[in-house]
């Protein structure tokens, strides 16, 4: 057990108004550089922000996504980001000062945690008020021992990983269920990296067991139409002005990213019986998804990646399923690193305001398809 010579510690964090998730404010404090018994403090290093971690903060309250990192103020809550930070002091056996972990982070220059269960793999924060919540949000994977690490493709992973997998389990979750009988897939917000991760699995795996699966149809807007379609990554692209003239007769699953409920009550009414499920994906547009709607066709239903991995680590033991993620995961960023015409441009920056002014763009817009932005803490 190690520790760090300093005595105090300068902690900066970037908080999200809850109101508000592009608007951020810093706050700066000073506490102990010591790790008490059974501590370790980490310095965030290297993390990706994309429309997904809006949706954290959109789904705050609803989905207890504040509560990872609780800050003490009402109005304002740490948004959570996906990526890597270092050991910087420990007083727990079999965690070193100077180790690299993957996990879930505060936009912050460091956390102090309480590592549990600590073995090869990892470790799972067990702070009190973390035990409550997902435990797949409170597992850290320690580099040196993670089979899909290469320090060449943090960037990469610092994007793709999270995003992955909710895009793997989504996928498996959509064949365990035999496509619920469809054989046609509407996937909204298609030039999200989750929705197209989510249709490269299912085309990988239809590939891979030489088999074919339903029609992946991507629903997308004019200004990503030619993006999309040039991903090679869904069966077909078209706008959202075109759902109408698809056939309503042919078995259609729809799986939502947008959260758009006008672009939900058209597929349903159009589609009708013919429809055979309604997947909710999640969304930072609209976090009021579970209302009552009168709509022909099944009721929406909320997917969420910790119950899939749950079931197969029942069906396949953890093993398994990491050994497929993370064989998928590989198989997919090598794709998108190769990939021509780029699927992505990474655009890596440092600091927080670096942090801030990507969060405000991603709130306003979406940003860029074609742009996958990583930050570096650390400069």
């Amino acid at each position: 057990m190690t520790q760090t010579m300093s005595q105090t510690l300068t902690v900066t964090r970037l908080l999200t108004d809850k109101a508000d998730p592009g608007r951020t404010e810093r706050r700066t404090t000073s506490e102990s550089a010591a790790a008490a018994p059974g501590e370790a403090i980490l310095r965030p290093d290297v993390f990706s922000l994309t429309t997904n971690n809006i949706t954290y903060a959109a789904f705050g309250d609803a989905m207890n996504y504040w509560d990872f990192f609780p800050t003490g103020e009402a109005d304002f809550g740490q948004m959570p980001v996906w990526g890597f930070a270092d050991v910087v002091a420990s007083a727990v056996e079999g965690i070193a000062v100077g180790e690299r972990f993957y996990g879930y982070w505060p936009i912050a220059s460091h956390l102090r945690m309480r590592p549990d269960r600590v073995g090869e793999r990892g470790f799972y924060d067990a702070a009190e008020h973390r035990l409550p919540l997902t435990s797949a949000y409170n597992q850290y994977s320690r580099c040196s021992a993670d089979p899909s690490y290469r320090a060449a493709d943090e960037a990469w992973l610092a994007l793709y990983r999270p995003l992955f997998v909710t895009a793997f389990m989504l996928a498996d979750y959509l064949q365990d269920n035999l496509a619920f009988g469809a054989r046609r897939l509407l996937i909204s917000s298609a030039s999200s990296k989750t929705a197209y991760a989510t249709a490269f699995c299912l085309g990988d795996t239809v590939a891979g067991a030489g088999t074919e699966g339903p029609e992946r149809i991507a629903l997308t807007s004019p200004r990503n139409r030619d993006f999309v379609a040039g991903l090679g990554a869904y069966d077909r692209t078209l706008t959202y002005a075109d759902i109408e003239t698809l056939d309503a007769d042919t078995p259609t699953l729809y799986v939502d990213f947008s959260g758009d409920t006008e672009l939900r009550a058209r597929i349903h009414h159009h589609f009708g019986t013919a429809l055979t499920h309604d997947c909710f994906a999640g969304s930072a547009a609209n976090t009021d998804f579970l209302s009552p709607a009168d709509l022909p066709g099944p009721a929406p239903q909320f997917y969420f990646a910790p119950h899939q991995i749950k079931k197969r680590n029942a069906d396949w033991g953890p093993a398994e399923v990491n050994r497929r993620l993370h064989t998928a995961q590989s198989r997919f960023i090598a794709h998108v690193a190769a990939a021509k015409p780029p699927w992505m441009r990474l655009v890596e920056t440092t600091g927080f305001d670096a942090a801030a002014a990507v969060i405000r763009t991603l709130a306003d817009s979406g940003g860029e398809p074609a742009e996958g932005h990583v930050i570096r803490l650390k400069s």
